[in-house]
């Protein structure tokens, strides 16, 4: 597990500079996959631009490696139950050699966010 729930919990609460201070990565999506908040771990590990990423799809945009039914599936299936809160190992493979992180996906179902948090393995 990268954070705690109280952790993530607290994630909305900080700012930018907080979380790009952060030693894992740190992506807020809508239940469709747009970015909202984006850190500077998670933008050196895949090779991007965090202002570029903004607004874009992160599972068919930014990290299209994603979109498949181990990683996007179970966050869609937890987005439509309201009970996302998953861990996997995953490879992360495009634009970036591959590279074999931990993953944290988790809904805060009060506030209606979602998190997706990686570290590399």
């Amino acid at each position: 597990m990268i954070a705690s729930h109280s952790e993530i919990h607290d994630l909305s609460k900080k700012n930018q500079d907080e979380l790009d201070k952060l030693d894992y990565g740190v992506v807020q999506v809508d239940d469709t996959g747009l970015i909202k908040t984006f850190n500077r771990y998670e933008a050196e590990l895949g090779n991007v631009q965090q202002s570029a990423v903004i607004g874009k799809n992160f599972f068919t945009q930014v990290a299209p490696c994603t979109n498949n039914r181990l990683f996007l599936g179970k966050f869609k299936e937890g987005v439509a139950a309201n009970t996302l809160d998953t861990s996997i190992n995953f490879v992360f493979t495009y634009k970036i050699r591959p590279t074999s992180v931990e993953v944290q996906m988790f809904r805060d179902s009060v506030a209606h966010t979602n998190w997706v948090l990686v570290r590399r393995k």
